[in-house]
């Protein structure tokens, strides 16, 4: 390692990361020509303070960074979006004025938008990659959005390196490529060199990041915000959207066929689950804290690379939101759709977490470059559904027009509709703070420990997810050309886990161990389990908006098919029929089953579980046909659910699973066909 490259931990004013400038490094500046003392850390009002207006680094990085792309977006390209409602369970009023939470019962138009970040528009759907969740729900008090991931931290720290990040992880500009993929040497190059990210690099890895449904999948607003009550009381607090439909993710292999097979797998699951009246369903779930939990807590609240686990902090349940209309346009609406983070309603405040505070400036100056001008408020999937009253004019693209003289305030002119006031009473009220410190560019103390929280999440896995993640680390990095990136990759693993740091090392074939990374702080090994963590740990147990894939043949059982597809609609899941030919087959009846999918077509990686319902002749038919075999060695490799009658055994045998048979393989002769849908909502057999 170059001394270029050293890291020296928090040492001091801006003592996260020095890349100092040298014989081989010139001085960097701005684009004005102004050199940069710091570019690592936005200036801010004391230690842990809120980002100060006057940085202009940091402002011409992000403004810069936020006009790169015309016209889709930097980020969160590849979205899909849905209207639904947000039902209140109970009033907050204790807790938050703010409207939404004060009436149980009450119904909030929302509209959300789900998104992957790293890939383009056209990107594939199951890219390895954070999952964007951002929630506009529009509020008798204005619109707020609740603009999250999937995931509960972030890679970094403070906004000023978020320009670095997305640079780092999209297509190296030099060649245009990887798409939609973190695995080369830009990434790893930077994440390696930024100990801070080592958290998130863990759920990164894991099967959060290749959910089998956006439906599928938690929700979290990442930051730490502020309930402020009508009488001024203030409360910590971390918002977490829990999926009805539970969590669930696909293994990696099936994720790289299901790019293949259907790259809006994701896109169009939601769509058909909305228009069959499966409405996608997610809690609003809050962790609610005081100022001593805080000053308590082991690590800082407002570092976005942090977590607060469940156990210490229940999430109180106070909500749900359901998606019940898919778009009439997807351009006009999803996307137009405009997330600003800035976009609060009274009752709800900011803290001075320094990612967060970028976020405010940010996305308002992007979503100006995307729409064209001050007036995107005015496209309906942005404007407000409560009333509206202000001075402001004029601009690109206004729709909406002021009337009457009065284009100012104060004015003497008499009231009136068109000649609103602000009001001390029911307007926004900011929370009342005391700030002081030295004027600075600095990473607090506190934000020091960047492993302990990894190791946690990592020990708090099932031994299957610790081998996903070893697996999603060792494939990521072995598609990194410089042998130094890998070893420096290993040396930061050595201070989460020594037995994965092994095993990614073994992985890639790394000759010698590297030494473990220098550390600005120990890694803490009394941090307990948390099973909250684990998405095996809270399994759903039932097969409900889940999908079975029937391979049948002329002559199938029709008994058998009628009874599973009834037990199947009974329990609220679904089904499609795979047939030789896309016309269908006939069944034992006489009667015509109709095929949605064609074999070369509908492979086993688009379904949760699968049935072989064929005779043996048709089984013999099958069995010539390469695909027929794929559909069932892909659902054996992919830990699937296999049911099937002996009549199979050819199309089996052809397929080389002939002994393979374990209890994940299910004779429809042994058990009946509600066992059988029963026993599907365990949705893998992972002993295999």
């Amino acid at each position: 390692m170059t001394e270029s490259f050293k890291y020296t931990g928090n040492k001091g004013k801006g003592g996260e990361l020095h890349q100092p400038a040298s014989d081989t490094h010139p001085i960097m500046t701005i684009a004005q020509g102004c050199p940069v003392s710091d570019d690592q850390n936005s200036l801010k009002a004391g230690a842990s303070g809120p980002t100060l207006m006057e940085d202009h680094v940091l402002r011409e990085k992000l403004f810069h960074f936020d006009h790169e792309r015309i016209p889709e977006r930097v980020v969160h390209a590849r979205g899909y979006g849905a209207h639904g409602y947000f039902e209140t369970y109970e009033a907050l009023n204790e807790l938050t004025c703010a409207d939404i939470f004060q009436r149980k019962g009450e119904k909030t138009p929302v509209f959300a938008r789900f998104s992957t970040v790293a890939g383009n528009k056209g990107s594939p759907d199951l890219a390895r990659d954070v999952r964007g969740f951002a929630v506009k729900f529009y509020t008798q008090e204005g619109n707020w959005d609740l603009v999250g991931n999937n995931i509960p931290v972030f890679f970094i720290q403070d906004a000023m390196k978020f320009p670095d990040l997305v640079h780092s992880a999209k297509a190296e500009p030099d060649r245009g490529f990887p798409q939609a993929q973190t695995a080369h040497d830009n990434f790893w190059d930077f994440i390696s060199l930024t100990p801070e990210s080592m958290h998130m690099v863990m759920w990164a890895m894991s099967d959060r990041a290749i959910p089998r449904s956006l439906r599928f999948m938690e929700g979290f607003g990442v930051h730490t915000f502020k309930f402020i009550s009508a009488k001024g009381n203030e409360k910590f607090v971390k918002f977490h959207w829990k999926p009805k439909g539970g969590m669930q993710s696909v293994v990696w292999n099936e994720a790289v066929k299901l790019n293949g097979a259907d790259p809006d797998f994701h896109r169009r699951d939601m769509w058909q689950a909305i228009g069959e009246g499966d409405y996608p369903e997610w809690e609003l779930g809050v962790q609610v804290f005081d100022q001593k939990f805080a000053d308590d807590f082991e690590f800082d609240v407002f570092d976005a690379t942090k977590l607060i686990p469940e156990e210490q902090v229940p999430v109180k349940i106070v909500g749900r939101m359901v998606l019940d209309r898919v778009v009439d346009n997807f351009f006009a609406e999803t996307e137009q759709v405009a997330f600003c983070t800035q976009n609060i309603v009274p009752g709800l405040d900011f803290t001075p977490d320094p990612l967060l505070q970028g976020r405010n400036f940010s996305y308002l100056d992007t979503q100006i470059k995307r729409l064209g001008g001050p007036n995107f408020t005015h496209i309906p999937v942005n404007a407000p559904k409560c009333p509206m009253r202000h001075f402001q004019q004029d601009g690109h693209m206004a729709m909406q027009n002021p009337k009457g003289r009065v284009n100012y305030e104060p004015n003497s002119w008499e009231g009136g509709e068109h000649n609103p006031r602000a009001c001390p009473a029911h307007g926004y009220q900011s929370s009342s703070e005391q700030v002081s410190g030295d004027k600075l560019r600095y990473r607090s103390e506190t934000f020091a420990d960047h492993y302990s929280q990894a190791r946690q999440f990592y020990i708090s896995q099932t031994d299957i997810e610790q081998g996903h993640i070893q697996n999603a680390l060792v494939f990521e990095l072995s598609k990194v050309e410089h042998l130094a990136i890998r070893e420096r990759m290993v040396s930061h693993l050595l201070n989460i886990d020594e037995t994965l740091a092994k095993k990614v090392a073994d992985g890639l074939g790394l000759e010698n161990m590297p030494q473990a990374a220098e550390a600005a702080m120990k890694t803490r090994d009394d941090l307990p389990v948390s099973d909250a963590l684990s998405i095996l740990k809270n399994g759903t147990h039932t097969f409900k908006g889940r999908k079975l894939g029937i391979l049948v043949s002329d002559g199938v059982d029709a008994a058998i098919f009628n009874k599973v597809t009834d037990a199947l609609k009974a329990l609220g899941a679904n089904h499609e029929v795979i047939a030789p030919q896309v016309g269908g087959v006939t069944c034992s009846e006489g009667k015509r089953i109709s095929a949605q999918q064609v074999i070369n077509g509908g492979p086993s990686v688009l379904y949760d579980a699968v049935l072989v319902l064929v005779t043996e002749e048709g089984a013999k038919s099958l069995a010539k046909v390469p695909e027929a075999k794929d559909f069932v060695t892909d659902a054996h490799a992919h830990m699937k659910f296999i049911g099937y009658t002996p009549s199979a055994m050819p199309l089996f045998e052809a397929a080389g699973l002939a002994d393979k048979e374990d209890k994940g393989w299910i004779d429809l002769n042994d058990i009946s066909a509600k066992s059988f849908v029963k026993t599907l909502g365990a949705l893998r057999y992972w002993q295999r």
